[in-house]
C-alpha cells in the first residue's frame, strides 16, 4: 500500500516543501489551496489515507475541514499544522478527532515522525479489517476445492464494495450462505441484514412486503408497515429466488435500485433508503429475459457482479470438510459425543452425485447422527447413497428425541454431573430428569 496524502495549505511555498519531504519518503501527494477545495476532492470520493491541513485558511479552515471529515465518517486521518500560539486550538482539534498535529516552522524529521505514526496506524487498521473480513469469510464458507477457493477470492474482493451482487447456482449449493459471507466481510456487517424469499409470498403481497404500505392501502392493511427496504436501511437486503418476482414488483425494484428510494403502497411520497442488494436464483435469468418473464434492465442492475456457485458434484474435494463440519454441528446439537468422519463414511459419500448439493449432504449427515446409536455412526442408515442401502429419513419424533438428548447432556456437563443441579437448569423435577435419562440411556449417577 502506497499511502496517499492530501496537503492543504493556502501558502504555496509550504505546500511545495511538504510535497518534497513526503514524496522523498515514498508517499503519494496531492495538494489543495484551502479547506473548501480539499473537501470537494474528499466529498467527490478521491481516495486519501491522510490529510495534512493548515489550521488557519480562508473559506474553510482546518478545524472546519476536520469537522466535515469526521461527521461524514470518511475514515481519513487528519494531521493539523499549527502556527505558534495555536496549541490550545490544536488540542481542541485532537478532542474532535484529529490524529495529531505539528507546529510551524517544522523540521523534516519532526514532520516525518508524525506522518509515519499515522501511516502505521492506517496500515494496522487496514490489516485488521482484512483479517476480520477473512475470519468472517472462513466462518461462512467451508471448502477445500479450487473452484470454491477462486470464488472466495472474488467474495473477498467485492465484499466491502457497495455493488449489487447476483448469486446463481443449483438448488442447495449454498447461495444464502454465500450472501452471508459477503455481508460478514463487508463494512455493513454490523448493520441490518434482511432476507426475503420472493417465492414464498403471493405476487399481490410481495410489493407491500418489500416497499411497505400505509394503513388501509388494501384490504387487510389494518396498520402501516415500513417494508423490508426500510428495515434494511443502512444494511443489506437479500432477495432469494428473485426470478419469481412478478412484473409489477420487478418494475418497483428497478426504480429502487436506480433512484435509491421506495414509495410505500398508499403513500404519495417516496422515502430515501441506503440498501445494498444481494439477489439469488437457481434459474437462468438470461433465458427468463428472452422468454419475457424477467426485465432485461433489472437483470443488468442486479448482476453488476455475478457469482456462480458450482454444484457439489463438480467439487468433490469439499465433501470431506463439509461432512466433518456437519458431523461436529449435529453431534453437539444432539449430544451424540465426538464423531469422526471415517474413511468408510467418506467413501460412501463419494459414491453419490448429490443432486441436492450441500443441502442434501447436510440433511443426510443430520439424519445419520440422529438415527445412529450415541457415540457411533451406523453407515447402513446413511440415506441417499448408492449401493442398495435403505433410505430412512429422521422424522420429527426422531429429531426431537435427539435434540432432547443433547439438552440433557449439555445440562449434565454444565452441572458437573450433578443431577439435581442439571434438573434445575432444565426447569424440570428430579423424577422427570431420571425418566428422561433412562429413556435416552444416559444412566442416573450421583446427585
Amino acid at each position: 500500500m502506497i499511502p496517499r496524502v492530501l496537503v492543504v495549505d493556502d501558502d504555496e511555498g509550504v505546500r511545495f516543501t511538504l510535497r518534497n519531504v513526503l514524496e522523498d519518503a515514498g508517499l503519494e501527494v496531492q495538494e489543495a489551496p484551502d479547506g473548501e477545495a480539499a473537501w470537494a476532492r474528499l466529498e467527490g470520493g478521491a481516495p486519501f489515507h491522510l490529510v495534512l491541513s493548515d489550521l488557519r485558511m480562508p473559506r474553510l479552515d482546518g478545524l472546519g475541514l476536520l469537522t466535515r471529515i469526521v461527521e461524514a465518517g470518511l475514515g481519513v486521518r487528519v494531521i493539523l499544522i499549527t502556527a505558534h500560539g495555536s496549541e490550545r486550538t490544536a488540542v481542541e482539534a485532537m478532542k474532535r478527532g484529529a490524529y495529531d498535529y505539528f507546529k510551524k516552522p517544522f523540521e523534516p524529521d519532526e514532520l516525518l515522525a508524525v506522518v509515519e505514526r499515522a501511516v502505521e496506524a492506517v496500515r494496522l487498521s487496514a490489516d485488521n479489517e482484512r483479517l476480520a473480513a477473512e475470519l468472517n469469510l472462513a466462518r461462512s464458507m467451508i471448502f477445500a476445492s479450487e473452484p470454491m477457493r477462486r470464488l472466495a477470492v472474488l467474495v473477498r474482493r467485492i465484499a466491502d464494495k457497495d455493488v449489487t451482487v447476483l448469486i446463481t447456482g443449483e438448488s442447495g449449493t449454498g447461495k444464502e450462505r454465500l450472501a452471508e459471507a459477503i455481508v460478514r466481510a463487508s463494512r455493513r456487517a454490523s448493520a441490518p441484514f434482511v432476507r426475503f424469499n420472493c417465492a414464498a409470498i403471493s405476487a399481490e403481497l410481495a410489493e407491500a412486503e418489500l416497499f411497505g404500505h400505509a394503513k388501509g392501502a388494501f384490504t387487510g392493511a389494518d396498520r402501516a408497515r415500513p417494508g423490508l427496504f426500510r428495515e434494511a436501511d443502512g444494511g443489506t437486503l437479500f432477495l432469494d429466488e428473485v426470478a419469481e418476482l412478478d412484473p409489477r414488483t420487478q418494475a418497483k425494484l428497478l426504480r429502487a435500485l436506480q433512484q435509491g428510494e421506495v414509495r410505500p403502497l398508499g403513500e404519495d411520497r417516496s422515502v430515501t433508503v441506503d440498501v445494498r442488494i444481494l439477489a439469488a436464483t437457481h434459474r437462468d435469468l438470461a433465458a427468463a429475459v428472452a422468454a419475457g418473464a424477467f426485465r432485461a434492465d433489472l437483470l443488468y442492475r442486479l448482476e453488476v457482479v455475478h457469482l456462480t456457485i458450482p454444484p457439489l458434484r463438480e467439487r468433490p474435494d469439499d465433501l470431506a470438510v463439509l461432512a466433518r463440519h456437519f458431523l461436529d454441528r449435529y453431534a453437539e446439537r444432539f449430544g451424540a459425543g465426538p464423531l469422526a468422519a471415517s474413511p468408510a463414511l467418506l467413501s460412501r459419500l463419494a459414491q453419490h452425485d448429490w443432486p441436492g448439493n450441500v443441502r442434501e449432504l447436510e440433511n443426510a449427515i443430520e439424519s445419520l447422527v440422529v438415527l445412529s446409536p450415541p457415540g457411533a455412526l451406523d453407515l447402513e442408515l446413511l440415506p441417499g447413497t448408492r449401493g442398495g442401502l435403505p433410505e430412512p429419513r429422521a422424522g420429527l419424533a426422531e429429531r426431537l428425541a435427539a435434540y432432547e438428548r443433547g439438552l440433557l447432556v449439555e445440562a449434565l456437563e454444565a452441572a458437573g454431573g450433578n443431577r439435581t443441579e442439571a434438573a434445575k437448569r432444565l426447569g424440570i423435577g428430579r423424577a422427570t430428569l431420571y425418566e428422561k435419562l433412562d429413556k435416552h440411556g444416559l444412566g442416573r449417577g450421583p446427585g
